[in-house]
């Protein structure tokens, strides 16, 4: 399998083109970064593509990619509702092409946000704390904001009304709210990527943490997805949907 990486001279991008290196089933095909012409990465020369760029460049990529016939997996964070929509689109009559966008690519932290969900059911309070590097562009991460999705979903099924919350002073200290979960982060040097959701009733509480002490461990994760990407046309959200979990 020939696997093309875009931002392949970033941390994530020189981590991933070592593990396609590295894998017994794959060989490295182009490696492109800022400045380079996409349009290089066609299917004679790429079965599927990976990009670890930035925010402001991704959904671009993506888009230029579904043109030129090419099935891409992201690990590129910041994709909104409406991207997501127009990748969607862009996908509509190309029944054989595939796109998968993962927020994460670590088994613990796709884990921690299932479980998360399953959680958030039973709990009258809930919260996320997310804790990463200072490097890190974007905050709060994909990753804590997909859990606090999860959180809510689980809650909206489970018929919970809004998390109680007194606050009368000024809340910008109660960190961003999604879906009327508060989600923090927290930016420090010596930590590299780290998720916390906590929940609590009365008289008891419940943290579920997943904590990746180096990028070696999304690698798994975006192989897998690498080798997956072709069998799931159309657009994938979420390495959940690749693992056995319903």
């Amino acid at each position: 399998m020939k696997v093309s990486v875009i931002g392949a001279k970033g941390r994530m991008g020189a981590t991933v083109t070592n593990a396609v290196e590295q894998a017994p089933d794959m060989q490295v095909g182009l490696t492109l970064d800022a400045g380079d012409d996409l349009a290089q990465v066609t299917p004679q020369n790429t079965d599927v593509a990976v990009d670890f760029t930035v925010p402001s460049v991704t959904f671009d990529n993506v888009l230029a990619l579904i043109k030129q016939g090419v099935n891409v997996v992201v690990g590129t964070t910041g994709w909104t509702d409406e991207r997501l929509a127009a990748v969607r689109d862009a996908l509509a009559d190309r029944p054989k092409q595939a796109v998968f966008i993962a927020p994460n690519f670590a088994i613990s932290a796709v884990l921690a946000d299932y479980f998360s969900g399953i959680a958030a059911r039973y709990f009258e309070s809930a919260e996320v704390i997310e804790l990463h590097h200072p490097d890190k562009v974007d905050a709060p991460s994909g990753t804590a904001l997909h859990t606090a999705h999860s959180i809510a979903e689980g809650r909206r099924a489970a018929g919970l009304g809004p998390v109680p919350d007194n606050t009368q002073t000024d809340d910008s200290s109660r960190g961003q709210v999604v879906e009327g979960i508060h989600v923090h982060a927290v930016r420090l040097r010596g930590l590299n990527a780290h998720e916390e959701s906590l929940f609590g009733n009365a008289g008891e509480q419940l943290t579920i943490r997943a904590d990746s002490f180096d990028r070696s461990s999304f690698m798994p994760g975006v192989l897998m997805a690498v080798r997956k990407v072709s069998q799931h046309p159309g657009l994938t959200v979420g390495l959940d949907s690749f693992l056995d979990l319903k």
